[in-house]
């Protein structure tokens, strides 16, 4: 090797030396800095093994329970931190002797998402070998779970799982999960009888218990292998207090009244010949401060916006447009506010119950329907004087002649829904039943009604899931098997479509392929109704579609169809379009989507079969798509509300 090619090396290992030491330097100075940075940044904690209390919490629940436990710490000279773990630092944990957790769970069993790092630290943690099982050995914790038990695998998943993961690194649990049940209306009773037995046991802990604040190891005492619920036979008696804002069932923690006893019948919702009432003290006035009627145990009815419309002259609803139903005359209710589903949509904000069966007492449909119309024919008689209402009119609504039993909840799942519908019938009121499609059997048994709807909200699995948030594990093959149920009515069908921008306004091909399945004569496509933020809902006004929107994604399915549907029928007011089956109610050019209501009950009174071609009528000019009425009945007056907001499309 030449003498230059000598020196060339030892220049390149010169230089590989010097930079290798320049940057091991400067990497010294800048860990030292970011270490003295964090220092200065962190503030330091005055106590570091003072008690923390978590709360995991989607929709508020979890928060204000944890709230109220808090109050009762302290009250008691135990002294926590509340904490939100999305400011927690997981790693801290460790530091941590004495835990308390407030968890809720999510969707599919997941935990909020304001949750998510804090959950999954504590569970790479759990299943990493080189953490190792002795991480939180110096931690004591105990946790309770706020769910929905109507979600079964899935019920307090987060709380179990914390609980299972802690105890893998090491960490002492005081007392065994305790499962609170949101839908189950002892949520109260079951968090109250848990906090008492965490002061207990934080109060008995002797001189490692001070003020709070745990010097060493918390003990565990009193701990049972599985957790025990008392009565309490207290010498005050308790009121029932309500309040009087509006709630929403997940937000309705520390509102209801507390237990007694399970054995005595009672008058506040909860317990009689050992069935609940569906309607919690609590969500009754929930529903009642929304305008609704409370029947009996389980039952609703509410005056429409609509009916007072035409009440008024102002124009009917759509199904005045579509079907040919006097809005006035038209009854919203249902006999059972309870659903299966938790949509996303939901213009109830879900403040009513939720269940797979019934469960609940059941009152006589007789009375239901009795009540129903009496309440209905007081609401209506309130609107004597307002302006524009006629005598005439107002008369007409004091006798109803069709029933929406679509009003909240699934009234399909009444187990008398058939004894109610006759009764309906005899009484010459039209039926608009609508079901959620996860009861195929329930509509295999229904009798005929005025016209069937199944909601179809979505057309794949997954977005299903994600819209309508059902209970049940099999709500797709139930969603199926629903539509094939419809297939074998011969009475007026219909397909609900709820168009939510954002969320199934892509699915065109899909949809047009749950035609076939169901074969419904009608397809209503309506755009979502926003009805204000909730913190059960993620929408907001981006994702309500224009009327443009859902003429368009009407015309495509159409499309799609190759004739067999075509769009029929428009509600510019209510952002509502009708396709309608071509074969059956377009004739000789002319659309026949109106209902000939009285024929329809002399073909019930008779007794013979009959389909739903026996009681069809032509539809008027100003109801067909794309009339310049827009589907706005001329004989009434457009009222045009002033708007004094810009729109921002």
């Amino acid at each position: 090797m030449s003498s230059s090619s000598i020196r060339a090396h030892l220049a390149l290992v010169a230089l590989l030396s010097a930079t290798t030491f320049y940057f091991a330097y400067k990497s010294r100075r800048l860990n030292k800095f970011l270490r003295h940075s964090e220092y200065r940044k962190k503030p330091e904690n005055p106590n570091p093994n003072k008690g923390k209390l978590f709360f995991i919490s989607q929709t508020g629940t979890s928060k204000t329970l944890a709230k109220r436990l808090h109050a009762l710490l302290t009250s008691n000279d135990l002294l926590f931190d509340l904490v939100d773990p999305q400011t927690y630092e997981p790693e801290d944990l460790s530091k941590e002797a004495l835990v308390l957790i407030v968890a809720s769970s999510w969707e599919d069993g997941k935990p909020p998402e304001a949750a998510k790092f804090f959950m999954n630290w504590i569970d790479e943690s759990a299943n990493d070998f080189r953490v190792g099982s002795l991480l939180l050995s110096n931690c004591k914790f105990s946790v309770f779970g706020v769910g929905s038990k109507s979600y079964e695998k899935t019920f307090n998943m987060v709380a179990n799982d914390l609980s299972k993961k802690m105890r893998e690194l090491g960490a002492g649990e005081v007392l065994p999960v305790v499962e609170g049940d949101v839908d189950g209306g002892e949520l109260d009773v079951v968090f109250e009888d848990w906090s008492k037995r965490v002061v207990a046991i934080l109060k008995s802990g002797g001189d490692r218990l001070e003020n709070g604040i745990v010097n060493g190891e918390a003990s565990i005492v009193g701990v049972e292998s599985d957790p025990v619920y008392h009565e309490y036979d207290d010498d005050e008696e308790e009121e029932d207090v309500v309040e009087s804002e509006m709630v929403d069932l997940e937000d309705i923690a520390g509102k209801g009244p507390s237990r007694r006893s399970v054995n005595v019948a009672e008058t506040n919702g909860k317990v009689k010949d050992g069935k609940r009432d569906m309607v919690t003290p609590v969500i009754r006035a929930s529903l009642e401060k929304q305008g609704y009627k409370i029947i009996g145990s389980h039952s609703g009815v509410k005056i429409c916006r609509w009916t007072k419309s035409q009440l008024r002259g102002r124009g009917g609803c759509y199904k005045h447009s579509f079907y040919g139903i006097e809005s006035h005359r038209c009854m919203e209710a249902t006999p059972s506010l309870a659903c299966a589903n938790k949509c996303v949509f939901c213009w109830r904000h879900h403040t009513n119950p939720v269940g797979k069966s019934w469960q609940w007492k059941m009152d006589d449909p007789i009375e239901i329907v009795n009540t129903a119309i009496d309440l209905h024919t007081k609401m209506i008689k309130q609107m004597k004087g307002v302006p524009g209402v006629t005598l005439e009119r107002l008369n007409e609504g004091l006798t109803p002649r069709h029933c929406a039993l679509s009003l909240v909840g699934e009234p399909i799942m009444y187990p008398e829904i058939n004894t109610l519908v006759d009764e309906l019938h005899r009484r010459r009121i039209s039926t608009f039943l609508v079901t959620n499609a996860q009861f195929p059997d329930k509509i295999k048994l229904l009798k005929p009604v005025t016209q069937l709807y199944v909601s179809v909200d979505a057309a794949t699995k997954d977005s299903l899931k994600a819209i309508d948030r059902p209970l049940f594990g099999d709500f797709w093959e139930r969603f199926l098997d629903s539509l094939k149920a419809l297939r074998d009515k011969q009475q007026r069908t219909v397909y609900r479509l709820t168009l939510v921008k954002g969320w199934n306004t892509e699915d065109i091909e899909a949809y047009s392929k749950l035609f076939s399945i169901g074969n419904p004569d009608f397809v209503e496509i309506k755009g979502v109704t926003y009805c204000g933020s909730s913190a059960t809902s993620k929408l907001t006004m981006e994702n309500v579609p224009w009327h443009a929107d859902v003429k368009a994604f009407s015309e495509a399915l159409a499309l799609r169809s190759e004739g067999e549907y075509e769009v029929a029928c428009e509600h510019v007011h209510s952002c509502c379009v009708l396709l309608a089956k071509t074969e059956r109610f377009k004739v000789n050019g002319q659309w026949f989507t109106w209902i000939d209501y009285e024929k329809f009950h002399d073909l019930v009174a008779s007794g013979r079969p009959f389909s739903s071609k026996d009681y069809m009528a032509a539809s008027p000019h100003w109801a067909v798509y794309g009339a310049e009425e827009g589907g706005f009945d001329p004989d009434q007056s457009r009222y045009r509300k002033e708007r004094h907001h810009k729109s921002s499309r």
